[in-house]
């Protein structure tokens, strides 16, 4: 495993920048770790919600966590607004940075992520796959 630590800039957003990470990292397997912030609005599909909504506004992000493949991510994000409302749900495209966002990424190089349907759920769902070692450098 190894390490990103990411300092999106205000206008980023937060999934695009996270798979243009991982597309940039070599590997095809990642999770966020931890992630804070601020963002200038958020979409976010609650849970059982066929659709994200859009929440408006001046928003710090409590937690961000989840899985980076590039057949899509699944990251789950907390937000809390002005007056100290909490949020939560999937992270979709337009979660837009405010200030800042500081990412912690975990790069998993011995592994591929890929999404399938599972037929069981309806979704995409992850599809862990170990790659074959190889030789390091020194052995």
């Amino acid at each position: 495993m190894r390490t990103l630590v990411l300092r999106l800039s205000p206008g980023d957003d937060l999934r695009a920048s996270l798979d243009s990470a991982l597309g940039r990292s070599g590997s095809d397997a990642a999770f966020v770790v931890s992630g804070i912030g601020s963002l200038s609005g958020a979409s976010i599909r609650f849970a059982g919600a066929p659709t994200p909504a859009r929440i408006e506004g001046d928003l710090e992000i409590l937690t961000l966590a989840g899985s980076l493949s590039p057949d899509g991510s699944h990251l789950h994000i907390s937000v809390s607004d002005a007056e100290g409302r909490v949020s939560g749900g999937h992270a979709a495209p337009g979660c837009v940075v405010r200030t800042t966002a500081e990412i912690l990424v975990a790069v998993l190089p011995d592994w591929r992520f890929a999404r399938t349907l599972d037929p069981l759920t309806g979704y995409a769902e992850l599809s862990p796959l170990s790659l074959p070692a190889t030789p390091r450098a020194g052995s």
